[in-house]
């Protein structure tokens, strides 16, 4: 088997923030576990087939199965560690499909990660104990960049780093989306539905053309991409016929190997813009009113909004704010609005174009908000090409670009050490995400319950979320130290008692956590769980042995629906 594996990333900022996050972990040892009714002689057999097929640097067991567990687990949680029995790495299709004859002759589970960099919702664990883990990071092609038409063809394995350097180098004219943080996959962060900040930024709405490996090892593409001469392959979702992409977003029904994702085209100008409001209750108006501006097409692209205590994160940690007990208060949160120079909720947006018409633009978005919230304050920033050119994102100050341009980083990584009091305190995080509706009143009420929920186990109120025309997705921070036994007890309970509310006005998380998945599934109940039956019976016809992440997403294979209880009971 592979030993001291080679290191995951080639750009080093992204390779020492993989150290840090699995370097320390809660339990020093991975333990040994078998995939659920395989034997150990038949698990045995099966890892000398993969060897066999794959070559022995492609496959990890033991203790170099660091990098495969959730570095943020909460033993007080009461679930099974999420351990894997083995992790493989493949290079290519033909190796994806020789691991999927072994594991469907035996009958052995696996789970499928491009990056595995979904921090806070399990990383690179597996749902289930003792799946194998299926890492597709070596499969990092650019395989095409067409600035004309403005996609990008990529495997799993591309980051958003990968991704723009290439662009930037090949003085492409592009701007690619990019998530948060950079180090994670194109494709992985696009199937689970994540997001970026430019136009192009709901990744999974810019699909355009998938290669998917099926858990037989047959090989189907999606769109025009299904035509095997088609110059049209990456530049619609147009099918014909069922369009099946997806079925394959936060899916366990096939393996994503390829994806076509459009790109933003280069702007003449970029405008940054911010507005920010003074008091708590004023989210009520931030959400009526911006989402008018979305609804009518003001703004054309996702507004970020978020709460103040959640962007002092990035400037020092709660004991540089706060030296008293419990979270900070409403007083010293104002103090606050004056250092950092924000309101109590801030609001960020760009516009994106020729100058003029951006220009336009923003003085619509002024009108309205100085007739409609005349407390606020609107500031904005323009960058501009000279002489009609293409504005370079790396010419826009970081200050007001970064990830607003499309330039990755690692900007908010600061914000998992919030909590840590002690110089081997090791910080961490959770979210619960629900889908909220971009009502004015329900945002504020939900507001005001979630932050007194985060008060009663003492920790602050970290809220940020991304407004679509019609809804929100509201992110709730659950930032803990998890060295102390305190803090993942009580971040545990602030998640449980934060899902039992929003289940009460209908809200479900737009992504969870491999704990959770169980749960949040179970709450689109409509004519006794139509829509899992309906997946589950597709589940059956194209993965009869069950081996494709049973269980993801709540959608589990006949042969392993005892597990769904024993993880509704836990």
């Amino acid at each position: 088997m592979a030993k001291n594996a080679l290191p995951r990333y080639t750009d080093p900022l992204y390779q020492t923030a993989h150290d840090e996050a699995f370097s320390k972990p809660l339990f020093a040892k991975v333990e040994t576990v078998l995939p659920p009714d395989v034997r150990p002689e038949e698990f045995a057999l099966a890892l000398e087939q993969i060897v066999v097929a794959l070559g022995t640097d492609a496959v990890f067991t033991g203790d170099d199965l660091k990098d495969y567990v959730d570095p943020y687990e909460i033993p007080e949680s009461g679930h099974e560690r999420n351990v894997p029995s083995a992790a493989v790495c493949p290079s290519s299709v033909a190796e994806i499909q020789a691991f999927l004859k072994v594991v469907n002759e035996f009958k052995i589970p696996i789970w499928t990660f491009s990056r595995g960099k979904n921090l806070g919702y399990g990383g690179p664990a597996p749902g289930v104990p003792g799946c194998i883990a299926l890492d597709l990071h070596r499969m990092n092609k650019i395989l095409e960049v067409n600035d004309k038409f403005g996609y990008a063809v990529v495997e799993p394995g591309v980051t958003f780093g990968d991704l723009y350097e290439y662009c930037a180098k090949n003085k492409l004219k592009v701007w690619p989306s990019t998530a948060s943080l950079g180090w994670g996959s194109v494709i992985g962060n696009t199937l689970d539905r994540g997001l970026g900040f430019i136009p192009t930024g709901v990744h999974y709405e810019n699909i355009a053309g998938m290669e998917v490996v099926l858990a037989n090892g047959d090989v189907v593409r999606t769109g025009q991409y299904a035509m095997s001469n088609s110059p049209s392959a990456h530049l619609t979702k147009l099918a014909f016929g069922p369009a099946i992409d997806g079925l394959f977003l936060q899916s366990n029904l096939g393996i994503v190997t390829k994806m076509g994702i459009n790109l933003t085209p280069q702007p003449q100008a970029y405008m940054a813009c911010a507005f920010d409001v003074p008091e708590f209750d004023d989210i009520e108006t931030i959400v009526d009113v911006f989402g008018e501006l979305r609804r009518n097409g003001t703004l054309p692209y996702m507004i970020y909004v978020f709460y103040i205590a959640e962007w002092a994160t990035m400037f020092g940690k709660h004991s540089d704010w706060w030296k008293g007990d419990g979270p900070i208060p409403d007083w010293r949160l104002k103090e606050m609005q004056a250092e950092l120079d924000t309101g109590i909720w801030a609001v960020k947006f760009g516009l994106y174009g020729p100058t003029n018409i951006i220009q336009a633009q923003f003085d619509e978005v002024k009108k309205v908000v100085s007739k409609k919230c005349p407390t606020g304050r609107l500031r904005q920033t323009l960058f501009a090409a000279e002489d009609g050119n293409l504005l370079d994102a790396a010419a826009v100050d970081p200050m007001y670009g970064g990830v607003r341009v499309g330039i990755p980083s690692m900007w908010n990584i600061p914000m998992v050490n919030y909590y840590n009091l002690r110089d081997d305190s090791v910080g961490a995080h959770g979210a619960y995400s629900p889908i909220v509706p971009l009502d004015g009143k329900t945002v504020l009420e939900w507001a005001k319950t979630a932050k007194a929920i985060s008060a009663e186990q003492g920790f602050d109120y970290l809220c940020d979320f991304f407004m679509h025309e019609k809804y929100a997705i509201f992110v709730t921070m659950l930032v803990f130290d998890k060295t102390s036994p305190e803090q993942r007890s009580g971040v545990d309970k602030v998640f449980h008692r934060l899902f039992e509310e929003g289940s009460k006005r209908g809200f479900a998380k737009y992504r969870a956590h491999l704990n959770h998945m169980d749960a949040n599934a179970d709450l689109f109940d409509f004519n006794d769980h139509a829509y899992r039956r309906f997946v589950e019976t597709l589940k059956a016809s194209l993965d009869p042995n069950g081996i494709l992440s049973p269980g993801k997403m709540g959608i589990w294979p006949e042969r392993l629906k005892w597990l769904r209880k024993q993880n509704t009971d836990a």
